[in-house]
C-alpha cells in the first residue's frame, strides 16, 4: 500500500509497530523544551478571559499538581476533570502529569449517572469539580515518566451503556502530535495558533489541537462555549492558522449572513472529521479558505485521535473517503466479502491506546496481536484510500458525538408506557445524523412523545436524547432470529421532530 506522507525517522519494532524515533520521553518534556525556547510567548487564551504565556502555564499548572500531592494524590492516581472549555482545564490537564498522576477528562454532558460511572470506574483520587478553585499548593513536578506509563484515560460510549476508558500513554500522546504535524503539513519553526472550538474532553480538542500547538510553541485559543459569531471574530482577530472542527460547525459558519467580510486569509490548514461530510461542503470550504489546505482526519478514542488523513488535493474529489494511513499506521480489513472487499477495519501503531480501563474481557475482544478492531465497515483501494461504509456497531454519529442505539434503547424502554423502541439515526444537513426513536406503546397505553422526551432527558447526556419520536401501532418488524430490523424503519418511517 502506498504510502502518502513524510516517514523519515520512524523504524518498525520487533512487535511489527512503525514508530516515530527521536520523540521525547513524555508528554512533560515536551512542555518543559516549548516553555524553554518561548516562555514569554502565549500558550492559552480563553475567549473573554485570560492571555497566559507558557512561563505563567508551567508555573500554574505546577501549583496545582502541589495542591493535588497535598490532597493525597499519589503518582500513578487518577484525576477526574469535570470542567468545562478553558484554561483551568488546561491547568488541571498539566497539573495533573506534573503531579505524576493520570488525567480523566470527563464529558461534560453527560448525565448524572454517567458522571458517577466514570469517576467511580476510574477510581478517581480527586475530582476537580466545577464552579470550585482548582487544587492550589508548593509547586510540584514529576516529570521522569516513561514513554509506556498510563498518562490519561478518556472514556468513550461503550455498546453495552457503560463507557470505556481508553488508556492513553505518553507515547500515544506524543505519536498523535507528530502525525498531526506531519498529515497537516504545518512547520515547526512558526508558532501557529489554533482554535478549540470543540470540546477538550475529546481526543480531537485535547490530542490534536492544544497539545499540537504546544509542540511548536503556539497559541490555544479556546472557546468555553460554541457561538458562531464568536468563531469567526476569534478567525481574525487571532490570526488563526489551524482550524480543526467538526462539519456542523462549519456549514453553520458558512450559513452566517457576513461571513464574507470574515478576513480568513491567516488559515493555512482547514481540517474536518468526526462526522460525515457533503462533497458540496468540502468545495464550499476550498472557496472560503482560500488559503488553507482543506482535509478529513479520521480516528478513535481508542487511536489518540489520527488513524488516516485526506489531503487537499484528495477533498472535493474523494470527499466520501477519511484518506491515507497516518505515517506510522498499518491498516487492514478482517473478513472481507469477496463481491466488495468490506470488512472490519483494522488499525495498528504507536497511537493505538494499551487497552480498556478494568477491563479485560472488552480490551481482548477489541485489541487482538496488535491490532484494534475498530468496528467500523471499511474497504480500502488500490492507492490505499480508506473508504468507511457502515458501522458494524449500532451507532448514530451526531455531529461527532457518538451515540451507541442499545444505550438509548435501554432508557426508553425504561419508561412505563414503552412497549417496544428501537433507535436509529436521522439524516440532517448539519450535524450529519440526529437521534430517532421508533416506539410501540404498551396495549391500553398513550405515549406523548414531549413526555418521553423529557423522560429521556433525566437518564441520557443531551446529545443521546432523541429528536424525532414516532410512535406506531404495529409491532416493530423483526427477522426470524427476533432481532428489530432497522433498515426499514429508517427508510418508512415518517419522522416527527420534537423539542
Amino acid at each position: 500500500m502506498a504510502q502518502h506522507f513524510d516517514r523519515s525517522g520512524t523504524e518498525v519494532g520487533p512487535d511489527g509497530v512503525r514508530r516515530y524515533t527521536g520523540l521525547p520521553q513524555n508528554l512533560l518534556q515536551l512542555l518543559h523544551a516549548t516553555v524553554d525556547a518561548h516562555p514569554d510567548s502565549d500558550a492559552l487564551v480563553e475567549l473573554g478571559g485570560e492571555r497566559v504565556s507558557y512561563r505563567q502555564l508551567w508555573d500554574r499548572a505546577a501549583r496545582v499538581a502541589g495542591g493535588l500531592r497535598a490532597a493525597g494524590v499519589a503518582p500513578g492516581d487518577r484525576v477526574a476533570n469535570r470542567l468545562t472549555n478553558g484554561n483551568d482545564w488546561v491547568y488541571t490537564f498539566w497539573g495533573t502529569l506534573l503531579a505524576g498522576a493520570v488525567v480523566v477528562p470527563v464529558n461534560t454532558r453527560f448525565a448524572p449517572p454517567e458522571v458517577r460511572y466514570v469517576i467511580d470506574d476510574s477510581g478517581a483520587a480527586y475530582v476537580v469539580e466545577p464552579g470550585s478553585a482548582l487544587p492550589d499548593g508548593e509547586p510540584l513536578e514529576v516529570t521522569d515518566q516513561a514513554h509506556t506509563d498510563l498518562a490519561g484515560i478518556f472514556y468513550t460510549s461503550g455498546t453495552t451503556g457503560f463507557p470505556k476508558g481508553a488508556m492513553t500513554t505518553h507515547e500515544n500522546f506524543l505519536s498523535n502530535i507528530e502525525t498531526c504535524l506531519r498529515c497537516l503539513g504545518l512547520p515547526r519553526d512558526e508558532q501557529l495558533s489554533t482554535l478549540i472550538s470543540v470540546p477538550l474532553f475529546h481526543v480531537t480538542g485535547c490530542n490534536s489541537q492544544l497539545l499540537v500547538v504546544t509542540a511548536v510553541g503556539g497559541t490555544a485559543v479556546v472557546m468555553p462555549a460554541f457561538e458562531v459569531a464568536a468563531f469567526l471574530r476569534a478567525i481574525a482577530d487571532e490570526h488563526i492558522a489551524v482550524l480543526t472542527t467538526v462539519p456542523a460547525i462549519y456549514w453553520l459558519a458558512l450559513q452566517q449572513p457576513g461571513f464574507a467580510d470574515v478576513d480568513t486569509s491567516s488559515v493555512r490548514a482547514l481540517s474536518y472529521g468526526g462526522a460525515p461530510i457533503a462533497p458540496d461542503l468540502v468545495h464550499r470550504l476550498q472557496a472560503a479558505f482560500p488559503t488553507a489546505r482543506v482535509g478529513n482526519g479520521f480516528g478513535l478514542t481508542e487511536t489518540s485521535s489520527v488513524s488516516t488523513y485526506l489531503p487537499d488535493e484528495y477533498a472535493a474529489e474523494h470527499a466520501d473517503s477519511v484518506g491515507f494511513a497516518a505515517p506510522v499506521v498499518d491498516l487492514d480489513v478482517a473478513d472481507p466479502d469477496p463481491a466488495t472487499d468490506v470488512g472490519e477495519l483494522l488499525i495498528r501503531g504507536p497511537n493505538v491506546v494499551a487497552g480498556y480501563w478494568r477491563k479485560p474481557e472488552q480490551t481482548a475482544e477489541t485489541f487482538v496481536d496488535g491490532w484494534l478492531y475498530s468496528g467500523d465497515l471499511a474497504r480500502i483501494d488500490a492507492e490505499g484510500l480508506v473508504y468507511v461504509v457502515d458501522r458494524k456497531k449500532d451507532m448514530i454519529n451526531r455531529g461527532g458525538e457518538n451515540v451507541y442505539c442499545v444505550e438509548v434503547e435501554n432508557a426508553l424502554a425504561a419508561h412505563p408506557a414503552v412497549g417496544e423502541v428501537a433507535v436509529v439515526g436521522v439524516p440532517d444537513p448539519m450535524m450529519g445524523e440526529k437521534v430517532g426513536a421508533v416506539v410501540v406503546p404498551l396495549p391500553g397505553r398513550d405515549l406523548d412523545p414531549q413526555e418521553l422526551v423529557a423522560f429521556a432527558t433525566d437518564r441520557l447526556a443531551d446529545f443521546k436524547v432523541p429528536q424525532y419520536v414516532a410512535v406506531r401501532t404495529d409491532p416493530l418488524p423483526r427477522n426470524p432470529g427476533g432481532k428489530v430490523l432497522k433498515p426499514p424503519l429508517r427508510e418508512q418511517t415518517h419522522w416527527q421532530p420534537v423539542r
